[in-house]
């Protein structure tokens, strides 16, 4: 007997990032219920070290889909929020209480970019429960004193992500995952299951860039990640930290 799932973890299950939208709105009642479910998300000692930016503005968009690495999605999604790691918040209530702002830690911009992070995940859940689809923007750490700017974003704050969301105009193959056995460990890390696994997984991500609808190309995952870890990326990151407040101690 097949074991029927639960509905939300069918619906997880069959999540695709989402790049092309129709031209149908986001109602704001059904926009105000994802981000209250994006509320709902788990936060380190209550904290809740972030906050959303609901960026409706067209030069906005613009700016950001620029600088996020030319995603034209930024601008055609009916819907784009930008997920903030956020103590500015924080400071203000220690000022106001008289007590000690030790911000200082990496710790800090941890909770702040799980929180953020545990929020957005939380939101597109919710988007794709209500037939909604989405893609998540790292592009949006590319410059992030230019979105620190377009965004007036104060002291004590950084961004995460970006999260563009809307109906779909176009549902793409489901992107394969790691298999199982190569994610799950049971009381100890074993690298034997990677070890032995990656040779069939690089061959299925193969087939899948080779077959796929739109964009195809001639990679394996190990080459694909291979090429990515090859490169600096976005160098300036501890940088613009710092200059917002952490100094990561």
């Amino acid at each position: 007997m097949a074991h029927e799932l639960p509905q939300t973890v069918q619906l997880m299950k069959n999540h695709r990032s989402i790049r092309q939208f129709t031209d149908q709105p986001v109602d704001d009642a059904t926009f105000r219920e994802i981000i209250f479910a994006a509320q709902r998300a788990p936060s380190s000692h209550h904290v809740q070290a972030y906050s959303i930016v609901h960026v409706t503005d067209p030069d906005k968009r613009a700016t950001l889909a620029r600088v996020a690495g030319g995603q034209q999605y930024v601008n055609e999604a009916p819907v784009f929020l930008v997920f903030v790691a956020d103590f500015w918040k924080h400071e203000h209530v220690c000022i106001e209480e008289d007590s000690d702002f030790q911000i200082d830690e990496t710790e800090n911009v941890l909770v702040g970019t799980v929180d953020a992070a545990l929020a957005a995940q939380n939101a597109l859940t919710a988007a794709e429960s209500f037939g909604l689809g989405g893609v998540m923007i790292g592009g949006i750490r590319n410059h992030p004193r230019d979105v620190r700017d377009c965004l007036d974003l104060p002291r004590y704050t950084f961004p995460v992500m970006g999260l563009c969301l809307g109906y779909a105009a176009e549902v793409p193959e489901q992107k394969p995952r790691l298999p199982l056995e190569m994610i799950l460990h049971t009381n100890t890390y074993c690298e034997k299951p990677f070890i032995d696994g990656r040779k069939n997984y690089d061959e299925e991500m193969a087939h899948y860039y080779q077959t796929r609808s739109a964009n195809q190309k001639e990679i394996s995952w190990s080459k694909q990640m291979s090429d990515y870890f090859a490169k600096v990326r976005r160098p300036e990151v501890t940088t613009f930290l710092t200059e917002q407040g952490f100094a990561l101690k």
